[in-house]
């Protein structure tokens, strides 16, 4: 199996590692640290794999960003910047996370690498640092910088016009969500229903993975028989309190978190890491008490239909959902957080809501209608209002002033680090074979 290389180029930044067989050799050197050929061959490969143009110059180009990279990492030592255990384990917890999700799971990982998973994080520990000792140094040089309105203003009328980007269609929504109430009921059925599974795994003999498979309401495992690889961290605390004090093979009682309520079977753990399988069983709310949250919901309605109330007004007397409820009900992109959403992040995540609003204009909303939470799973009822529609277009400083700003002040950054790369060259070690000698590089790195 191949892992995808720009998946692998997120995983791995500007440090790369030779394949089995591949003949190597230094091309360069910055301080004491050497760059190899192979770093820069990895490169290339990731972007012919992901279809990006290669010119004559892509290998200089490489090149000299992986000599900034050690720049950058040079001076982050001699300034004692410190990039902690715990920071480098997270940050490699979420990159191989994507990794093996995008791989179909850990094992598959593992079989890739011909190594377990511990065994994979000691051998990339060491580059993962390095790349974020590189970003605490970034981050030091342009700290506090920030763009004045004339600033945006010069950088944007500067740009050819073949430059100026275009912005897609962007849509901003909010809504009004209620959740019906889960009762004490509500909750013993589902407890009564994990109490019943155990019972049939531990006394009537039935296998785990195939009641995870029939009945188990968590979407990711129950397709895999329940089974969850993880390092500790990753799950909530409740869940991961009683994966270890389990014995491999042992099965849990059943316990509650803010999923619902789980068994758990424990395969194996090894420090940190563990494998096991669990059946999760959410509590549903009861028909009575939907209909008791859609009569409240029609009424929430019927008062914004007629003016009694104003959006905000409902917001805070109806919504019971916790991430919108206290902003006047604005649904943010989790992509990056900000108000309004593109297409593409429209249909990945949240398709129903553009088809609720494709024909609406800024300010209606939409007839109550079932609603299924894209995080935590849970159901509701809500109604959405199209708060804006900003149609696609060349970016403008009216329209667009915060990404134009944003743009400006990422360049300011550029040139910020491009003169202290400059300035800290002539005190570095420096050598590059010939063949990368004669690269018509954006740094003096030989003229010292």
């Amino acid at each position: 199996m191949r892992i995808p290389l720009l998946l692998l180029s997120v995983f791995f930044s500007l440090v790369a590692f030779a394949q089995p067989g591949t003949l190597d050799k230094i091309v360069a050197q910055v301080g004491d640290n050497i760059i190899l050929l192979s770093d820069i061959r990895e490169q290339r490969l990731q972007a012919e794999e992901a279809k990006i143009a290669i010119d004559s110059l892509f290998d200089c180009r490489v090149l000299e960003q992986i000599m900034v990279t050690q720049i950058l990492v040079n001076q982050a030592k001699l300034d004692s910047v410190v990039v902690s255990d715990e920071q480098v384990d997270s940050d490699m917890e979420n990159r191989l996370r994507l990794i093996q999700n995008q791989m179909g799971g850990r094992q598959k990982l593992e079989e890739f690498y011909q190594m377990t998973y511990s065994e994979i994080k000691d051998k990339f520990r060491e580059i993962i640092r390095t790349n974020m000792l590189a970003d605490e140094m970034r981050n030091t040089i342009t700290a506090g910088l920030g763009v004045t309105p004339k600033e945006v203003k010069d950088f944007f009328q500067k740009l050819p016009n073949d430059s100026v980007p275009f912005i897609n269609m962007q849509l901003g929504f909010q809504q009004i969500v209620i959740y019906p109430e889960i009762t004490k009921e509500d909750k013993k059925i589902a407890l009564d229903r994990i109490r019943e599974l155990r019972d049939q795994i531990v006394v009537q003999g039935k296998t785990f993975e195939s009641l995870a498979r029939l009945y188990s309401m968590d979407p990711g495992s129950a397709p895999m028989g329940g089974k969850i690889a993880a390092t500790k961290g990753m799950m909530v605390p409740q869940f991961e309190a009683t994966v270890f004090k389990l014995r491999p093979d042992e099965i849990s009682e059943p316990i509650e978190t803010e999923f619902g309520y789980h068994i758990i079977k424990l395969i194996s753990r090894s420090g940190d890491d563990f494998i096991c399988l669990h059946i999760l069983i959410r509590p549903e709310f009861s028909v009575q008490t939907m209909n008791k949250a859609s009569q409240r919901m029609d009424s929430c309605y019927r008062m914004l239909k007629l003016n009694e109330l104003t959006w905000e007004q409902a917001v805070a007397r109806y919504s019971n959902d916790a991430s919108t409820r206290q902003n006047k009900g604005i649904i943010s992109n989790p992509r990056n957080a900000s108000q309004l959403w593109d297409m593409e992040d429209l249909n990945e995540i949240d398709q129903q809501i553009y088809l609720l609003t494709d024909a609406m204009e800024p300010g209606d909303i939409t007839q109550p209608s079932l609603y299924m939470d894209f995080m935590s799973r849970q159901q509701g009822i809500r109604i959405v209002r199209l708060m804006q529609r900003i149609p696609a277009h060349k970016a403008n400083l009216d329209a667009d002033y915060a990404l134009i700003k944003q743009a400006a002040e990422n360049d300011k950054k550029a040139r910020i680090l491009s003169e202290w790369v400059k300035s800290k060259i002539g005190n570095a070690y420096i050598r590059l074979v010939p063949e990368f000698a004669s690269c018509p590089l954006q740094y003096p790195w030989l003229n010292q």
